[in-house]
């Protein structure tokens, strides 16, 4: 199974935001957004702080395929 955060980009398309409006909104690390931005794992505490920084679920940021 694998993660992808393409929900998350769309989401962020939607809010009218890009991914260094992410960064700053959310507070993650740049290394943090590289993973999101390669689909790779990220600790669950980061993909909840960007849930409640965009006021959202966590389905919303993630889907496994």
């Amino acid at each position: 199974m694998q993660i992808s955060y393409k929900p998350l980009w769309r989401l962020l398309l939607e809010k009218n935001m890009n991914k260094m409006d992410l960064l700053h909104t959310t507070e993650i690390s740049t290394c943090t957004l590289a993973k999101l931005g390669k689909n790779k794992p990220v600790k669950l505490d980061i993909l909840l702080k960007i849930c409640e920084a965009l006021d959202c679920p966590i389905e919303a940021v993630i889907e496994f395929i």
